[in-house]
């Protein structure tokens, strides 16, 4: 059997003392792509946060262990742990524009069939919102870590968009086997291209497991009304 990449077990995480994420058990192989979906304050981007050691100086992670390739990332020294971002752990934000440096990142750019030439002598600004994503996806993949966090990757883009920001994550985890955790409230994005899905409500996850299982088959009404609301991405 396969060894789990990132496994997250019975975590809970506070802020100022008071508890915003309860008792989350998750595991992540690598390759496997895991959605995350719930409306906003669920405690979606709070999760992978955590595991980057992103929470600042009001948050911590009161409870429950977080592993990476079996090591606890929480014994880990936070020195060590800044090491470890960007070589094995990367991570994407809602908005890549205000992150944009380029640097030798052709080659990349080419495999995910972008002009890598003319990026380079673009301006952030210059650019759809679409392709900062794109491009900020490959920056965060020039190191090729392991593991790869998005954070809302697609919230402020267009339906067309979505679709090519998605098909370069899912380009990336068939190029380098990369394993990707998406925080989203699209439980449409999710049925695209994860193979799991956890349904997140209030701290807690009230359905995780397959794709299959809990878009096609929802146990809650809670996921039945994201799946009900939720648009469905699409090719255009």
């Amino acid at each position: 059997m396969q060894k789990s990449l990132f496994e997250m077990c019975n975590v809970e995480i506070s802020y100022n003392g008071e508890s915003v994420v309860h008792d989350v058990s998750l595991k992540l192989k690598p390759s496997e792509i895991l959605g995350i979906v719930g409306e906003s304050g669920s405690g979606k981007s709070t999760l992978i946060k955590a595991a980057m050691g992103l929470l600042g100086n009001y948050g911590e992670i009161s409870k429950g262990d977080i592993f990476y390739k079996e090591n606890n990332l929480l014994n880990i020294k936070p020195e060590a742990l800044r090491k470890m971002r960007g070589p094995e752990m990367g991570m994407i934000f809602q908005n890549c524009a205000s992150a944009l440096i380029m640097n030798m990142a052709i080659d990349l750019f080419q495999k995910m069939n972008l002009d890598g030439r003319r990026i380079l002598e673009s301006y952030p600004f210059e650019l759809s919102g679409g392709m900062n994503q794109r491009v900020g996806i490959v920056m965060a993949m020039m190191l090729k870590p392991n593991l790869l966090f998005a954070d809302e990757p697609t919230s402020d883009l267009d339906v067309i968009a979505q679709a090519q920001v998605v098909d370069v994550l899912i380009k990336l985890r068939n190029e380098f086997g990369t394993a990707i955790i998406i925080v989203t409230h699209n439980i449409g994005l999710v049925s695209y291209m994860a193979d799991k899905v956890a349904v997140m409500r209030q701290g807690h996850f009230v359905e995780y497991g397959d794709v299959k299982d809990v878009i096609y088959n929802p146990r809650e009404d809670y996921t039945k009304r994201l799946i009900e609301v939720v648009p469905k991405i699409r090719k255009e």
